[in-house]
C-alpha cells in the first residue's frame, strides 16, 4: 500500500504544505510526492492514499488564464508550469477499485470569499469513485508570494496524520 500526494503549486507555498503532508504520510506508509506536471497519468495498482493539493483560484481550482496571471506576478517564475489539478484530475481514468482520497488547498489570508480548490478537486475525485476520508483542508498564506507560516507547515503535518489514521483505521 503507497500514497501519491500530487500538488500545483504557483509560488511555493502549495508545494511545501504537500511536502509537509507527505513526510507526515511517509512516518506510516511509502509515499511519492509529485508535482502535477510530473504526475502520473493514471494511479499504480498499489496506490491507496491519494491527496491532491493546488491553490484555491478565482474561487476554485486554477485554469489557464489564472495560471497565466500568476505568472505575471510571479518574480521568480512559477513552481508548476503546465497543468493544474483540474486538467489532471480531468485526465485521470477511475482507478475500479477502493482508492481513498484526500484534499487540501491554500489561500490567502483574507476575508473569507467563497469558492474552494479542494472542494473543487474532491467532487471531481468522488465522481471518479474516490472514496474521501476527510473533508477538504484550507491551509493559509498571508500573500501570495510569502512563505507560508511555520505553524501553518506543522498543521499540515497533523493534517497528513489525521489522513494516515483515517486510511489506516480498523473498520
Amino acid at each position: 500500500m503507497t500514497a501519491l500526494v500530487v500538488y500545483e503549486s504557483m509560488f511555493g507555498s502549495t508545494r511545501d504544505v504537500a511536502a509537509a503532508v507527505a513526510d507526515a504520510i511517509g512516518a506510516v506508509m511509502p509515499v511519492h510526492l509529485v508535482e502535477v506536471g510530473a504526475a502520473p497519468r493514471q494511479l499504480d495498482v498499489d496506490c491507496r492514499l491519494l491527496v491532491v493539493g493546488g491553490p484555491t483560484h478565482a474561487f476554485g481550482m486554477s485554469r489557464t488564464s489564472t495560471r497565466r496571471s500568476a505568472a505575471e506576478q510571479a518574480p521568480h517564475g512559477l513552481v508548476s508550469r503546465g497543468v493544474g489539478i483540474r486538467e489532471w484530475i480531468e485526465a485521470l481514468p477511475a482507478p475500479g477499485r477502493l482508492v481513498d482520497v484526500a484534499t487540501f488547498d491554500t489561500r490567502v489570508n483574507r476575508p473569507r470569499l467563497p469558492g474552494s480548490a479542494a472542494s473543487a478537486a474532491l467532487r471531481r475525485l468522488r465522481h471518479l469513485g474516490l472514496h474521501p476520508v476527510l473533508e477538504p483542508e484550507t491551509f493559509w498564506v498571508t500573500g501570495m508570494t510569502d512563505p507560508i507560516s511555520l505553524a501553518e507547515l506543522d498543521r499540515a503535518r497533523d493534517w497528513g496524520r489525521a489522513v494516515t489514521t483515517a486510511v489506516t483505521a480498523p473498520a
